[in-house]
C-alpha cells in the first residue's frame, strides 16, 4: 500500500486507513482478524474516537501483539482540560498503549471551539500529555466549513479531518489549503456514510484528489478491504462511465440526506433515526423495497412516533430538517 505523509506530523501512513465506527458492529475477535489482515495488506492507519462506543476496547484487544504496525488516532468530544485530561486517559487504558500517535478535537462548533482554546480549556489537556508523550500529534475534527477555515489558522492544529465525497465537495479549497500550508488532511465519510452505493467509484474519485492525505473508509468485512485498496491503488483517470455515474448519483442523494453519524442521537422517543433514512434510502433510490419494508417493520419505534420536539436537529451538523424527513419517511412506508 502506498505510504504519504501526515502533514506537519512526519509519520508515514498508508494511503487508506481504517474507520473506526464500523467497530461497534462486530466484536473483538472479529476486530482481531481484521487488524491482522490489514497489517498484511500494509495499511497502517486506525482513527477510532471516545464516542464510539465499544470501539477503542476492541481495537485495543485487537491491536496486542500488533501494535507497532499501526499508526493510531483518536478524538473525543471534551471541551474543558478536566474532561480531556480524563478522556486520554480512558483512550490510552481502553487501547492498552502507552501513547497514542494523533489526538483530536472531535467536531466542535465555533463556540465549542472557543471553549477548547480558552484558559482551562481542553487544548491546555492535549498539549500536556503531548508534552507527556502520551500523546504525539494533535489534530481536530470537522463537519463546517466555517471551523474547518478556522482550523487552518490555528498553529498547534497538524491535521484535520472533513468529510470529502462525490456528494460532498462543499470543502475543495480548503482541502487544498491543508495541502499549502502542510497539514494532514484525511478524508471522512468517503462514502457520504453509507448513501453511496458504489464504494469502489467512491474511493476512485476521492485518491484522484491528491489534496487528500489519507481516506478512512469505515470497514468490518475482509472483503471491504480488498476492495478498497484495489480502488486505491488504481492510477487510471476516472472513464466517461464512471463520470456518467458520479453525476447520477449526485442527482439522486442531493444534500438533504442522512450521513449516519448519529450525532442526533438520543431521539427523545426511541427512534433509530439513521436506520429510518437508511430503510428509506433502499426503498427509494435502490430499488429494495420489499427488502426495506422488512427491514422497517423489524425497528421497535417507527417514524410516525415522531413528536417533533426538534431536539436532534439542533445535534445534527449538516442541519438536516429532520422532523419533516421522518413524516415523509412514516408516509412512505405506509403509516
Amino acid at each position: 500500500m502506498e505510504c504519504v505523509t501526515l502533514g506537519k506530523t512526519g509519520l508515514k501512513v498508508s494511503r487508506m486507513g481504517l474507520g473506526g465506527i464500523p467497530i461497534q458492529r462486530i466484536d473483538a475477535e472479529g476486530t482481531r482478524i481484521l487488524l491482522h489482515k490489514l497489517a498484511d495488506q500494509g495499511v497502517n492507519y486506525i482513527d477510532t474516537a471516545r464516542g464510539y462506543t465499544v470501539s477503542e476496547e476492541y481495537l485495543g484487544y485487537a491491536l496486542e501483539g500488533i501494535r507497532d504496525k499501526f499508526i493510531l488516532a483518536t478524538k473525543s468530544m471534551a471541551r474543558t482540560r478536566e474532561a480531556m485530561a480524563a478522556d486520554i486517559e480512558k483512550s490510552l487504558h481502553n487501547l492498552r498503549t502507552d501513547h497514542i500517535d494523533l489526538y483530536q478535537v472531535h467536531n466542535p462548533n465555533m463556540e465549542q471551539l472557543d471553549q477548547v482554546l480558552a484558559v482551562g480549556g481542553a487544548l491546555e489537556a492535549l498539549q500536556e500529555a503531548k508534552a507527556a508523550g502520551k500523546i504525539n500529534h494533535i489534530g481536530l475534527t470537522a463537519h463546517s466549513t466555517e471551523v474547518f477555515a478556522r482550523a487552518l489558522e490555528l498553529d498547534w492544529v497538524e491535521t484535520i479531518m472533513f468529510p470529502y465525497n462525490i456528494v460532498e465537495s462543499q470543502g475543495e479549497e480548503l482541502i487544498a489549503q491543508c495541502k499549502e500550508k502542510n497539514i494532514g488532511f484525511i478524508d471522512m465519510k468517503p462514502l457520504a456514510g453509507g448513501a453511496i452505493e458504489n464504494g469502489t467509484l467512491a474511493m476512485r474519485y476521492i485518491c484522484a484528489n491528491k489534496n487528500v492525505t489519507i481516506v478512512i473508509p469505515g470497514m468490518a468485512e475482509e472483503k471491504e478491504i480488498e476492495e478498497n485498496i484495489n480502488a486505491c491503488l488504481d492510477p487510471s483517470p476516472l472513464s466517461e462511465k464512471e463520470l456518467k455515474e458520479i453525476e447520477t448519483v449526485r442527482e439522486q442523494l442531493g444534500t438533504n440526506f442522512c450521513r449516519r453519524c448519529n450525532y442526533c442521537a438520543p431521539c427523545s422517543v426511541g427512534i433509530s433515526i439513521p436506520n429510518v433514512f437508511l430503510f428509506a434510502g433502499y426503498l427509494n433510490r435502490y430499488g429494495l423495497g420489499d427488502w426495506a419494508k422488512d427491514r422497517y417493520s423489524s425497528l421497535a419505534v417507527k417514524a410516525s412516533a415522531c413528536v417533533e420536539c426538534g431536539a436532534c436537529e439542533t445535534r445534527c451538523p449538516y442541519h438536516l430538517p429532520i422532523r419533516e424527513m421522518m413524516k415523509e419517511c412514516a408516509q412512505q412506508f405506509g403509516e
